[in-house]
């Protein structure tokens, strides 16, 4: 798990600071960053990452879309969406359209931990 390469892709700068500092005391340093959707989307094809954490309101190419299109490059992408829009509906949306795993904001680092663990696992 200490080597897999993730990418996080939010528009809120001290959330992706939050989450790479979670994320590096598991010493998990391999942190590729992404701005909006269509920047996840390049980082994606550009770094191959193992895991992608995505926010869905970004400015441009929002989550939903930019799942879709890391999906039609690797089918297999495992992205996991984290969002503070975390009704029903939408973690329902989010898992149907093929993300592999929902965060609602605001998490605990133990809860996304939790996540990143079974999702590199």
């Amino acid at each position: 798990m200490k080597k897999s390469k993730i990418l996080i892709a939010d528009d809120a700068s001290f959330m992706r600071l939050m989450i790479s500092q979670i994320l590096a005391r598991q010493g998990l340093t391999n942190i590729i960053e992404a701005e909006d959707g269509r920047q996840a989307v390049e980082k994606f094809k550009s770094h191959k990452p193992d895991l992608t954490l995505m926010d869905i309101t970004m400015p441009g190419l929002d989550g939903f879309a930019a799942l879709a299109e890391i999906l039609k490059i690797n089918p297999l992408a495992k992205v996991v969406m984290c969002s503070a829009v975390a009704n029903e509906n939408i973690v329902k949306t989010a898992l149907q359209a093929g993300a592999s795993g929902f965060v609602a904001k605001p998490f605990r680092p133990d809860e996304l931990l939790g996540v990143v663990s079974k999702q590199l696992s």
